[in-house]
C-alpha cells in the first residue's frame, strides 16, 4: 500500500510523528513536506506548493493523509485529475478552533482569526476519515463547531457536524518512545532532594507563571529542591522565566532547550517530579515523553491527561482544583526516595511506534476496502 503523507509544517512534533510513521509502517509512506515557518501562510498557501509538486511528480498513492496545517480541499481540487478517486484521511494535532490564541496576535484584533478554523472545517468535510489525536481534541473539536458556525449570517451548515461525528475517531499520536530507553544513561549522581521538570514550550498557554508560582511557595515554605527547565523558546516569552532564572539561580540544574537529544533524555532520566499546569494540551506529548523516563506528572484533571493513566490511579498522579496544587507537590516532594522508584512508563508505552504503527496500518487498509 502506498501512502502519501502531506505534511505543511515539517517540524517538531509534527515532523516526529510523520517520519516515526514512515519507518514503523509496514506500508511505503511517502512524505511530502514544507519547513515549520509562517504557520499562517501554510495553511492558506500549502496546498498550492505542495498540490504542484504532486503534479510533476510521478508518484501515485492508495492513499492521501493529511495534516490539519493543509487545506485539504484546495489540494484535491488543484490535483482532482490524479487524486478524484483517492480516499483520504486527515490527521489533527491542534486545531483552530479550539486552540488558545495569544490575544496579542494581529488576527484576533482584526477579527481574522476565524478563517484558519474554516479551514479546518472544510477540509474535515473533504477527507474521507478524520483521526484526532485524543478523545478530548475529538470532543472539543466537535462541541465548538455550532457556536462557530452560527456566527456567520446565513447558510450556516450546521447539519454537516453530524456528517463529521459518524466519520471521525480517535488515533492516538505515536511516538518513539524507545530511544529514551536506549539514552538512558547507565548511572545517575542524583541530588538528595526532589528534582523539578518543566519540559514544554515557553508559551503563555502552558501557563508557566502557576507553575513557578507554586515553586516560589514551596521555597517560602523552606522546602529544598532543584530545577530542570527544558522546552523550546521563542523571540517572545513570558517574562516569568528569567524572573525564575534569577531568583533560583543555585537550583537551577539546567536552564534552555537541550541541543541534542541524549542530553534532552539525560535530563528526563535525571528529574523526579513533572507539575503540569497547562490551560491547552491536545495529547501532550512532553508530558509523555517525561513519564515513560519515570517521572512522576503532578496533572490537572482536564485536557487530554486524564487518557493517559488508568482511572483506577488517577488519585495518585491529579489535582482537582489550583488550591491543592503547592499542597499536593509537597506532599509528594518529601518521599524522593518512593518518588524515584515509579513506574510511569506502564502507563503511557502504549504510545510508542512498536504499538501503534500497527493500528495505523490496519486502519489505513480499511479504507481501502
Amino acid at each position: 500500500m502506498k501512502i502519501l503523507l502531506l505534511c505543511p509544517f515539517f517540524t517538531g512534533s509534527h515532523k516526529q510523528w510523520a517520519t516515526g510513521y514512515a519507518k514503523a509502517s509496514e506500508h511505503e509512506v511517502k512524505i511530502m513536506s514544507l519547513s515549520g515557518h509562517h504557520w499562517k501562510w501554510r495553511m492558506h498557501g500549502a496546498a498550492i506548493t505542495l498540490g504542484r509538486r504532486f503534479m510533476e511528480s510521478d508518484y501515485q498513492p492508495d492513499l492521501i493523509l493529511a495534516t490539519d496545517m493543509l487545506n485539504l480541499a484546495s489540494f484535491m481540487a488543484i490535483t482532482r485529475k490524479r487524486t478524484a478517486n483517492t480516499p483520504t484521511a486527515l490527521y489533527f494535532h491542534e486545531n483552530q478552533l479550539t486552540y488558545p490564541w495569544s490575544p496579542q496576535d494581529s488576527d484576533i484584533r482584526h477579527k481574522r482569526d476565524n478563517h484558519y478554523g474554516f479551514i479546518n472545517f472544510s477540509s474535515a468535510l473533504t477527507a474521507d476519515a478524520v483521526f484526532f489525536n485524543s478523545a478530548y481534541h475529538r470532543k472539543a473539536f466537535l462541541s465548538a463547531l455550532p457556536e462557530f458556525l452560527n456566527q456567520f449570517p446565513d447558510h450556516n451548515e450546521t447539519g454537516c457536524i453530524a456528517l463529521l461525528e459518524q466519520k471521525s475517531e480517535v488515533l492516538p499520536l505515536g511516538m518513539d518512545l524507545q530511544r529514551f530507553l536506549a539514552a538512558k544513561p547507565k548511572t545517575l549522581d542524583r541530588p538528595k532532594r526532589a528534582v523539578f521538570l518543566w519540559n514544554h514550550r515557553w508559551e503563555y498557554d502552558k501557563n508557566p507563571e502557576q507553575f513557578f508560582e507554586a515553586m516560589f511557595r514551596l521555597e517560602d515554605r523552606g522546602l529544598d529542591f532543584k530545577l530542570v527547565i527544558l522546552g523550546e523558546r521563542f523571540k517572545k516569552q513570558p517574562p516569568i522565566f528569567e524572573r525564575a532564572r534569577a531568583f533560583f539561580d543555585d537550583r537551577i540544574l539546567q536552564y534552555g532547550y537541550a541541543e541534542s537529544f541524549e542530553e534532552y533524555a539525560y535530563w528526563l532520566w535525571m528529574a523526579d517530579l513533572l507539575p503540569v499546569t497547562s490551560y491547552h494540551d491536545f495529547f501532550g506529548g512532553s508530558v509523555v515523553e517525561a513519564m515513560y523516563c519515570n517521572v512522576t506528572p503532578l496533572l490537572p484533571k482536564r485536557l487530554a491527561y486524564p487518557e493517559h493513566i488508568p482511572e483506577s490511579v488517577h488519585r495518585a498522579f491529579f489535582y482537582e482544583s489550583d488550591r491543592e496544587f503547592v499542597d499536593e507537590l509537597q506532599r509528594r516532594m518529601i518521599h524522593t526516595r518512593l518518588l524515584r522508584k515509579h513506574d510511569t512508563a506502564q502507563y503511557v508505552e502504549k504510545y510508542d511506534w512498536g504499538q501503534m504503527a500497527k493500528q495505523y496500518d490496519v486502519r489505513f487498509e480499511a479504507m481501502l476496502l
